[in-house]
């Protein structure tokens, strides 16, 4: 018997399918730009910071005069000064930064010497912080080009980020010179303006740890606990070889909601946790790889992108020590990390920032 109702029911489902993809995107929440770029009613409104229009207001871009006049290139940089702090932006939401561009001399000892600083809706404390090079995705100070889901970095230190912050009243970020010499600061801030957040969106958290060396037996933490919902994105981790051993045995340990002694998530190796194996090449890939593995000197990644690491209350995550040599032995090297993840605000202080001495110690020389 011939049932209507049956064989409309994958047309109704179509239909309310397609009323939701060709809703004007302002009643959307939220807009997904990349998947939909043909969206033209989006609601979003653009806007580019710069040190040609540094409040990103519109109709002030390109003021600026050089030898060749008013609005001919006349302000694409400055000198920043030993101990200097830059206002890269201050912004009023709500809103998304949706890319940032920065280049400045490709030195390793500068590159970890600059720091990046982030609040968000006028938090008291920074929920971004990080030098310079480990936040486009670049450990060690030493520069490769390469590209990721995350970060793309040319030959010459061109440097960008690509993952999107969402703010609610208020973005703000710095730029801090903590190194001994004047250098140059390029750069520029993406980002839109009237994004429709859902209440208690995740802001983009970025902190930098480095212990040299790391403790036998006890496993580099990646995370510190953090006792709030949230989202890890990934890492960018740095190693220093200080043996001639392989050093790759560790195994990435993910603790959350509940776990004590033992985690949830438990690796198999250092380098099988960035999609590698039978030790470490210098293969860069969109969600995983190593940039760098050269002179005992390793920059790897991986971002847990299209596979979520999300929890509902708390989160720690770590990484063993653990070398081979005729077995497996307990290990001290150089580790480092830039580690990014999503929680709402107000969110607790980030831990304590390195010191520039301690950043800078043992990279390679210019």
């Amino acid at each position: 018997m011939y049932r209507p109702l049956r064989h409309a029911l994958p047309v109704v489902v179509i239909v309310m399918f397609l009323g939701v993809l060709f809703t004007p995107a302002s009643a959307q929440v939220p807009v997904d730009l990349v998947a939909q770029p043909y969206l033209l009613d989006t609601g979003l409104v653009s806007r580019s910071i710069s040190f040609e229009n540094p409040t990103g207001a519109p109709g002030e871009g390109g003021k600026a005069a050089s030898n060749l006049g008013p609005t001919r290139k006349g302000s694409p940089a400055r000198s920043v000064q030993p101990g200097e702090t830059v206002q890269l932006c201050d912004i009023e939401g709500p809103g998304t930064i949706r890319h940032i561009w920065i280049t400045t001399r490709p030195i390793p000892n500068n590159l970890r010497s600059l720091v990046i600083r982030a609040w968000w809706d006028d938090q008291e404390h920074p929920s971004i912080e990080c030098p310079v090079a480990d936040f486009f995705g670049i450990a060690h100070g030493i520069v490769k080009p390469y590209c990721s889901a995350v970060h793309s970095v040319g030959e010459k230190a061109g440097m960008n980020i690509w993952l999107p912050m969402p703010f609610a009243k208020r973005a703000r970020f710095e730029f801090v010179n903590e190194g001994e010499k004047a250098m140059p600061l390029y750069y520029q801030i993406d980002y839109t303006l009237q994004d429709k957040h859902p209440q208690g969106v995740g802001r983009l958290h970025v902190l930098f740890r480095r212990e040299n060396t790391t403790t036998e037996k006890k496993d580099f933490e990646l995370l510190p606990k953090r006792e709030a919902k949230g989202r890890f994105i990934g890492s960018v981790i740095g190693i220093r070889n200080l043996h001639d051993r392989w050093w790759g045995e560790g195994e990435i340990k993910v603790y959350m909601d509940g776990d004590r002694e033992f985690p949830t998530i438990c690796g198999t190796g250092s380098e099988d946790y960035v999609g590698l194996s039978w030790g470490i090449q210098q293969t860069p890939f969109l969600y995983n790889g190593c940039s760098l593995n050269e002179n005992n000197y390793v920059s790897m990644y991986r971002w847990h992108l299209p596979d979520p690491i999300a929890w509902q209350k708390e989160c720690r995550i770590t990484i063993q020590q653990i070398s081979y040599q005729k077995g497996l032995v307990e290990t001290e090297d150089d580790w480092s990390c830039s580690t990014f993840w999503y929680e709402p605000v107000p969110s607790a202080p980030l831990p304590e920032f390195p010191g520039v001495a301690a950043r800078t110690a043992d990279l390679p020389q210019e």
